[in-house]
């Protein structure tokens, strides 16, 4: 990318120090998300996707924090905030999330009020953060579901969310997300709960809006076809690291690390023959406990490729393989895939 990134993350790294050990939710960091450009973050249950989100906003709970790395936040014709290095509960990060910087949780009556109206809740927010009349917070409330497509806008107001289905409580929290009109969307599995076509139509709500709005979003999925359909850029997570990054073509056409080579193999292929006996390709094992942390590459355990002596010993660098194409991995540096360590098998 040619252009300013929106928010570039460098280095990253969260901890939860705990009795048992030391949990690195997020260890080390690199991405960059762009205005009206869509940052897909896949991996499996456990890679650490929705802690790096949080970490983005300064909620994450306690005892865990940022404690190394930046978070670079600029929004257009201001200068630049590290938001790492802000108060998770001072001014300026308050004046940032919910204004500048919005998210969509995965599931949103853990996120609305059961006990406060759709509108209520709204308007909260909007005179939070404008300096406005409530008069004027609540036709722009009104205005904020009519754009998510929610009929009757001005009735729904004084709904509560138990009353709504699903979908619609789910398009509530994209109305709450984008009523400030936020420079950057993170979006956490938001369509996880929904049947199929009502994540089609959040989908095309999320990219409407965003094409509209010129905002940049920063999608956290396990779903490759979502990616697919949504993505420019791609960052794939393991343990807390990136370990392959790029543009969607890359990720999908040229995919370089093991990790997601066998991400992709996982998908089930329409019209693909079956032979008797065979199933679905799965990666063996399960992502380690993070109390359990492999000494080395993270991915080595589960890893076809990784050679003994190197890969569970050795953390690898993060290689740009071509421009703005990275991964991280032992066997993608040429001066090390010809030597003559022995595989792990």
């Amino acid at each position: 990318m040619t252009d300013n990134p929106l928010l570039s993350i460098r280095g990253l790294k969260v901890q939860f120090p705990l009795r048992e050990g030391l949990i690195r939710a997020v260890d080390g960091v690199d991405v960059d998300a762009h205005s009206s450009k869509t940052l897909c973050i896949v991996g499996e249950s456990g890679s650490g996707k929705s802690m790096l989100a949080r970490s983005i906003l300064q909620i994450v709970s306690a005892p865990g924090r940022v404690t190394e790395g930046k978070i670079l936040f600029t929004r257009p014709g201001q200068p630049s905030v590290d938001i790492a290095g802000l108060d998770p509960k001072g001014k300026p990060i308050r004046a940032i999330r919910g204004r500048d910087i919005a998210m969509i949780f995965q599931e949103p009556m853990n996120s609305l009020s059961p006990i406060h109206s759709v509108g209520n809740q709204l308007v909260e927010k909007i005179l939070l953060h404008h300096k406005i009349g409530k008069k004027a917070a609540i036709e722009r409330a009104i205005g904020a579901l009519d754009k998510v497509g929610i009929p009757n806008p001005r009735q729904r107001m004084d709904n509560y969310p138990f009353e709504l289905s699903g979908g619609m409580r789910q398009r509530v929290m994209i109305a709450m997300a984008l009523a400030c009109e936020p420079a950057l969307l993170i979006a956490d599995e938001p369509t996880t709960a929904l049947d199929v076509t009502t994540q089609a139509n959040i989908l095309d709500l999320i990219a409407g809006l965003q094409k509209e709005l010129g905002m940049g979003v920063v999608f956290i999925t396990h779903d490759l076809g979502v990616v697919a359909e949504i993505a420019d850029e791609v960052a794939v997570v393991y343990l807390g690291r990136v370990v392959e990054r790029g543009s969607v073509d890359d990720i999908f056409y040229n995919p370089q690390h093991p990790y997601t080579l066998a991400l992709l193999a996982s998908i089930p292929k329409l019209g693909a023959r079956r032979a008797r006996g065979q199933r679905l390709h799965a990666i063996e094992g399960m992502v380690p406990h993070p109390l359990d942390r492999p000494v080395g590459c993270p991915f080595h355990t589960r890893c076809a490729e990784a050679r003994a002596g190197l890969c569970d010993r050795v953390d690898p660098a993060t290689l740009e393989l071509e421009p703005a194409h990275f991964v991280a991995c032992h066997m993608r540096d040429p001066s090390i895939v010809n030597s003559s360590a022995e595989v792990i098998t």
